[in-house]
């Protein structure tokens, strides 16, 4: 089954793809590799803002961080002309997590995006991942993540 077709079969639209908020692309060709810049945690009501270990659940960082996934394919879409069944695979993601200083679940926050992939794409959702704490992410967002992709 088609990336596109997973995603209808699921109910799930994937949101317009966002333009850059400073001076950077959103994503970058090379080859059959697509860099896409860091997205951060929105969602039809706006920027999903927060601390993870002060005023955020981790169940919270993990909704938002889901948010990043569905930025995530919206660019690979936009990348590949709209047709988002040129991805290939989700090679590697780096999930920054705004938290203080002795939170230490930042993996289970990024896990919103990973399982999300994961559960959408099958095994192309599959990816090597890095999750970092971050002392704070633009405009106080909870999560921001960044990903390359295999498309053809």
């Amino acid at each position: 089954m088609s990336h596109a077709q997973n995603l209808s079969e699921k109910g799930i639209t994937l949101p317009d793809a966002s333009a850059p908020a400073a001076n950077y692309v959103p994503y970058v060709r090379v080859g059959n590799t697509l860099y896409v810049s860091g997205q951060i945690s929105r969602n039809d009501d706006g920027l999903i803002t927060g601390v993870l270990g002060d005023d955020m659940s981790v169940e919270e960082g993990a909704a938002a961080a889901q948010t990043c996934a569905l930025q995530l394919l919206a660019q690979v879409r936009a990348a590949c002309d709209g047709d988002i069944d040129r991805m290939v695979r989700v090679v590697k993601l780096t999930g920054f997590v705004n938290s203080t200083k002795d939170f230490t679940q930042q993996p289970q926050v990024i896990n919103g995006c990973s399982d999300f992939l994961v559960e959408t794409l099958g095994d192309a959702g599959r990816h090597a991942r890095s999750a970092v704490s971050a002392g704070a992410l633009p405009l106080g967002v909870a999560v921001e993540i960044e990903g390359i992709f295999e498309i053809k």
